[in-house]
């Protein structure tokens, strides 16, 4: 079975929807002057409430002359950051402060603050009768407190270290007098909690102090005791005397052995020039005795007299032989000078080397003795670190102790914080506004009452159009059927545009015309002859050729009038049974039912729902006769809401949609609201009809007797149509004709003899 979206077919008129506004206007009006005169009536008529406000700066208040010298009081600064304001705020609205502020103020005894006091005699019924909870069962000042809470206010202004305390109160001088008192008392508590802070201190460091100076003393004694056991005698720069001789041994073990290798360096290079026979002048230690510098002297004037007796003497000469005589003695006490440098320098080599013998034993023993001097200064250096560290922690807990000592004398306690804006008293009250309360009143009422309009006239569908483009054509013009047998009736304005069904009663009420009776006579007689023959049916002639046809087929019309007068027709009919099986087997989303014999012929739709519906199908039947010849024998009355009051607005799905008493069909009567208020809103009934399928498996449509054209806005895909005959006579062939030529070649004749619905009194009566 197809089901299709009712929503894609159809739109929100717009202009319909808000020209409800329009028709409303005085209801809506009303509405909204009933609300605004309350509010103004609320406004007037209640109790002023004043608001005072109170502002408290988190700050340190300690002054640079009186801070401790020596500290920069970071320890002593309160956290100033979201956490910290955010503690000082719960602490202002702490039960302690507010007792006290209540206590100070004498709050309990004001009517406002103690609902006991001034009780009013309505108060005390509901107590008596339970509909109210005693107040008296609470203590009193549990309950001035909470009244406080519910008037109090206090918060944090964004960004700043100023806490806002505000209060709410029906007098104005005690709204001011309130915070400011809280603010007072606030300030009062945090210099109280310093100063015992103070005296806590002090009564703590003073048998502190007393313990550590005994213990300063004794850990002082315990060094002096020690270090004089240990004979640990300090020397220069604060090292022990056995640490500083080993320092100064070891540089004159340093310097005797530089000197020991200097003199054997010197000897032997002596030694090897007195051995080699070289030159003495190179040796600095030759040259340095004075008597080789004067031997050196005289060979250079011996010398320098051999060459000059050279130029006039001969070597052989006693003056010149005696001259270099002279000169290797000369030579010869040189060498000799040379060798005691030389035995000088070995002997200053042995002595050298004596002493740094003497020297390294000296080293030895201090090693030892410094050793132990360290291993005694380990212990020395931890009773000393002891004692600092108790005589630092002395003078700490000293220097302290006269500070909270000073303080606690002097009675100088800076608390951090400060009233930096006292309460005013409040000269209006910020409870109620009666302007912008009334305005607010008239402007919500107003917004309240255009909603509840429009979605009451876009729930009631008036507000639906068809959508552009959907598949339901307009309807230019209806043809209305009368309840009467073979009565033609003569088709309505176009203006109309109303339903075959129901807009019946609207047939009874317009003028009749008769068709032509040549025309019909012709069109009966050819298409009955075509109906029972199994020949195409072929298109009508225009009008100019209906009378040629009338006469060509005037020979075939009483053989046909025959044929139909017999008790079983030619016409191809099918029984409720077939019928009910042709719709289960092609999978049928609508079928429908047209009587051209009037309301008798009826009993086609009710009996094929029901035969459906016993299938196991959900089924739904809308009547949509004049009479309510179809939901009549379903429900045993007319009288229950159908589908003129959905289409008039005055109903629901819910409300229009009835079980068959007889079956487990639904059925939708004609319903009892006025026909002519329905038809305003005959378009919607597509829109109906695909909300109906999607719900049911099938939609049986009873239209009475309706023509093509007024069926053509009931149907869709997977739409059967069925014409209910009780006799083959003139009038089901006539409406057989005009539907195959309108464009229902699938039509299918049902007829409902030999099957009576239950309730029912005779066997041609679907009422």
């Amino acid at each position: 079975m197809s089901v299709q979206s009712a929503a894609a077919d159809v739109d929100v008129d717009l202009r319909q929807l808000f020209a409800s506004l329009a028709r409303n206007w005085l209801r809506i009006l009303l509405f909204v002057l009933a609300v605004t005169g309350l509010a103004f009536a609320f406004a007037s008529l209640a109790t002023r409430h004043y608001k005072a406000q109170t502002q408290v700066e988190i700050a340190p208040r300690e002054s640079v002359y009186t801070r401790p010298a020596g500290s920069n009081n970071d320890g002593d600064k309160p956290i100033l950051d979201e956490q910290g304001v955010a503690t000082q705020v719960q602490i202002i609205s702490s039960n302690e402060i507010l007792k006290q502020v209540a206590r100070k103020l004498g709050l309990a005894r004001l009517p406002e603050f103690d609902e006991t006091i001034n009780m009013s005699s309505l108060s005390r019924v509901l107590i008596l009768l339970g509909l109210k909870n005693d107040p008296m069962d609470i203590p009193a000042d549990e309950r001035v407190l909470k009244k406080m809470r519910e008037k109090l206010n206090v918060f944090g202004v964004e960004k700043t270290r100023i806490i806002a305390i505000e209060f709410s109160s029906e007098d104005p001088k005690l709204a001011a007098a309130i915070p400011d008192a809280i603010a007072a008392a606030y300030i009062a508590g945090q210099g109280a909690a310093k100063s015992e802070s103070n005296t806590a201190a002090a009564d703590f460091l003073a048998p502190e102090i007393a313990d550590l100076s005994k213990q300063v003393r004794d850990a002082e004694a315990k060094v002096a005791a020690y270090r004089g056991q240990s004979d640990l005698l300090m020397g220069g720069n604060n090292s022990t005397l056995a640490t500083q001789q080993l320092a100064e041994l070891s540089t004159e073990l340093s310097r005797v052995r530089a000197n020991r290798a200097a003199a054997e360096g010197t000897a032997d290079s002596v030694r090897k020039a007195l051995q080699n026979g070289g030159s003495l002048d190179s040796l600095p230690e030759v040259l340095s005795s004075d008597l080789i510098q004067r031997l050196r002297e005289r060979q250079v004037e011996l010398r320098a007299n051999i060459a000059d007796l050279s130029t006039t003497m001969l070597d052989n000469h006693p003056r010149v032989r005696a001259a270099k005589s002279q000169l290797a003695d000369l030579d010869a006490q040189i060498r000799g000078e040379a060798q005691k440098v030389m035995k000088g320098l070995v002997m200053q080599a042995d002595a050298a080397k004596a002493r740094e013998n003497q020297l390294v034993a000296d080293v030895n023993t201090l090693k030892a003795a410094s050793a132990q001097a360290g291993e005694q200064q380990v212990g020395l250096d931890a009773l000393q670190r002891d004692a600092a560290a108790k005589r630092q922690q002395l003078e700490l807990y000293l220097t302290n102790y006269r500070e909270a000592a000073s303080r606690q004398d002097r009675n100088y306690v800076p608390v951090d914080a400060r009233v930096s804006s006292p309460a005013s008293v409040p000269s209006e009250p910020y409870f109620p506004k009666v302007g912008p309360i009334v305005g607010a009143a008239a402007a919500a009422s107003l917004l309240l009452a255009a909603v509840f309009t429009l979605l009451r006239e876009l729930f009631s569908g008036r507000a639906m159009r068809p959508a552009t483009g959907a598949r339901f054509e307009p309807i230019d013009e209806v043809a209305m059927p009368t309840t009467a047998r073979q009565e033609p009736v003569a088709p309505l304005e176009p203006t109309a545009r109303l339903e075959p069904a129901v807009a019946s009663e609207f047939a009874n009420r317009g003028a009749v015309a008769p068709w032509p009776e040549a025309v019909a006579d012709s069109e009966m007689t050819v298409r009955a002859q075509s109906i029972a023959e199994p020949e195409p049916v072929t298109e009508p002639e225009p009008a100019a050729q209906e009378e040629p046809v009338a006469e060509a087929v005037s020979a075939v019309e009483s053989e046909s009038v025959m044929e139909v007068q017999r008790p079983r027709s030619v016409l191809g009919e099918i029984d409720i049974e077939k019928a009910a099986e042709k719709l289960i087997a092609s999978g049928a989303a609508r079928a429908i039912f047209v009587s051209p014999e009037g309301d008798e012929a009826a009993a086609s739709a009710v009996l094929v729902a029901r035969e459906v519906s016993d299938a196991g199908l959900r089924v739904l039947l809308l009547d949509l006769t004049a009479s309510g010849a179809a939901s009549r024998p379903m429900l045993d009355s007319g009288l229950f809401p159908g589908i003129t009051d959905l289409l008039a607005s005055q109903a629901q799905f819910s409300d229009v949609i009835h079980a068959d008493l007889y079956s487990d069909c639904h059925v939708i009567p004609v319903g009892t609201a006025d026909p002519v208020r329905a038809m305003r809103a005959a378009d919607r009934l597509p829109i109906i009809m695909q909300s109906l399928i999607t719900a049911y498996d099938l939609v049986v449509v009873e239209c009475g007797p309706a023509d093509a054209q007024g069926i053509s806005r009931l149907g869709g895909d997977a739409t059967e149509v069925f014409l209910s005959m009780l006799e083959p006579d003139d009038e089901v062939t006539q409406a057989a004709v005009k539907l195959i030529e309108s464009g229902y070649p699938d039509l299918t004749l049902v007829t409902p003899l030999g099957h009576e619905p239950p309730g029912t009194p005779g066997r041609r009566s679907a009422a």
